[in-house]
């Protein structure tokens, strides 16, 4: 899953004694009713928002989680990847983690006019 939106908060990381490190984010949607979601960052990932700051547009890329505790149930939502976006949020400019960018659109062919293969 993803969300694209706005920096609002970066918390300092958490270190638990069991040696579980978390760190939590909130990014402010860009709709109509704009929403604050926090998400969370694990262990060797907590430093991917290292190279960002409030008021940043960006694209998180999550999973979502859910677990039961005691009979309460928690819903986590836990971020693996950070780009960065323009203000318009139409394309990265600072793509982080461990993947080489795109290639530009020039690079790739263009599809030919009878190549649609699509059921309907």
């Amino acid at each position: 899953m993803e969300i694209s939106g706005k920096l609002k908060e970066i918390f300092d990381p958490q270190e638990f004694k069991s040696g579980f490190t978390k760190r939590e984010f909130v990014v402010t949607t860009q709709e109509q009713y704009p929403q604050d979601i926090k998400l969370e960052l694990y262990n060797d990932k907590c430093d991917l928002i290292n190279s960002f700051s409030k008021g940043q547009n960006v694209k998180v890329e999550f999973n979502l989680r859910g677990n039961e505790y005691n009979g309460k149930y928690f819903v986590n939502l836990n971020a693996w990847r950070i780009t960065g976006e323009e203000a318009g949020g139409s394309g990265a400019s600072a793509p982080t983690g461990d993947l080489p960018p795109p290639p530009a659109p020039s690079d790739a062919p263009a599809p030919a006019e009878d190549d649609d293969d699509l059921p309907f």
